[in-house]
């Protein structure tokens, strides 16, 4: 009987001052069914091990480290409880203090994101996980960059990208999609058109059926203003965009629900049948599911041609080195992005086969 093919999974460790290090650290003793390459510099790696204090497993760890700094593709097996996590070397670009950013390493983080995106669509891994950057060092350092989800859609030459965070498992389990992304709240009324929303609603709804195997996916859909602008006294993008796109998509016999009043869209009775949740802008969905998720959540950028998860947090400096025993560190998103990674790229893998 042939071996069971593990999904190849490709980790970038984020901003180098942060907490990314830190979270691939404590994967080392984390048995996960998937072949796992994390693209960070070796040797910063070995000396934030030093600084987590973790165990006796670290010390041999460090020690088989060593055998492979300098080599540009280094990949070595340096766990026993996990036999399938990789390291491939890639260096910095200027010295890495934890928990100080440093500009002069902006375009390193951004060469991990090349190397991995540039994996994915080669065919070399099946999917990338990312660890948190730092988006203010990275416009410090002279270069436009407004987020993870934008770079990757400019990389693979996307078009439009759909943001979408997973919080919690089984029935619990919540999906909110966004419209609009990283936009000053003013700028949010004039970015949802009819065409962007209805390109939207296909993507979220395209990749809910071919990356989460759902069906039929039922979506709710919230509206822009205060009560779904209330017949238009509050606001009448309700009355003249969002519910015409409905209207013409529920002709395509997709399930839509909307436009709904943002804040009784989440109670129980609206989500006991619902898939996904697509909200007009960042903070009118992810502050609820944060809430019910927060160090667990999970981030996925639909519309790619590529496998995409990321943590639900960022870099948490002022933790960046503490001790792998701190009750403050909490690698629970880093863990439920990968664990969704590979779901969604078996649930890939068995479609070709």
């Amino acid at each position: 009987m042939s071996a069971v093919k593990l999904p190849r999974l490709v980790i970038t460790a984020g901003e180098p001052a942060g907490i990314g290090l830190d979270l691939c650290a404590q994967l080392i003793n984390h048995h996960l069914p998937a072949d796992i390459t994390i693209l960070c510099d070796i040797n910063v790696f070995a000396e934030r091990l030093i600084m987590l204090d973790a165990t006796q497993s670290t010390i041999k760890i460090n020690q088989k480290l060593r055998k492979i700094e300098g080599h540009t593709k280094a990949s070595a097996l340096i766990s026993t409880k996990n036999k399938h996590l990789h390291f491939m070397h890639l260096p910095a670009f200027s010295p890495v203090i934890a928990g100080q950013l440093n500009a002069q390493n902006s375009r390193y983080v951004l060469n991990m994101l090349d190397v991995a995106i540039n994996g994915c669509l080669n065919g070399d891994f099946d999917a990338m996980v990312t660890a948190p950057v730092h988006k203010g060092v990275i416009n410090d350092a002279g270069i436009a960059f407004t987020g993870h989800t934008e770079y990757l859609a400019e990389r693979t030459k996307t078009p439009q990208v759909v943001m979408m965070l997973v919080g919690g498992e089984g029935e619990s389990m919540l999906r909110v999609a966004l419209a609009t992304i990283h936009l000053a709240l003013k700028d949010v009324p004039a970015a949802i058109t009819k065409t962007h929303l209805e390109q939207t609603i296909r993507i979220l709804h395209a990749d809910l059926i071919a990356k989460f195997g759902i069906k039929n996916p039922h979506i709710l859909v919230a509206g822009l203003n205060p009560h779904a602008g209330e017949n238009g006294y509050l606001g009448r993008e309700e009355i003249d965009i969002i519910n015409p796109v409905l209207a013409k998509l529920r002709l395509e016999n997709m399930y839509l629900s909307g436009a709904l009043p943002a804040d009784t869209l989440f109670a129980k009775h609206h989500l006991a049948t619902a898939d996904a949740v697509l909200a007009m802008y960042h903070d009118q969905g992810l502050p609820v599911l944060k809430h019910a998720s927060f160090g667990g959540g999970v981030n996925v950028t639909l519309g790619l041609p590529i496998i995409r998860t990321s943590v639900d947090h960022g870099t948490a400096l002022d933790l960046a080195g503490a001790s792998i025993k701190s009750s403050k560190i909490n690698h629970g998103s880093m863990l439920a992005a990968i664990k969704l990674a590979i779901d969604i790229a078996n649930h890939s893998l068995n479609k070709v086969r």
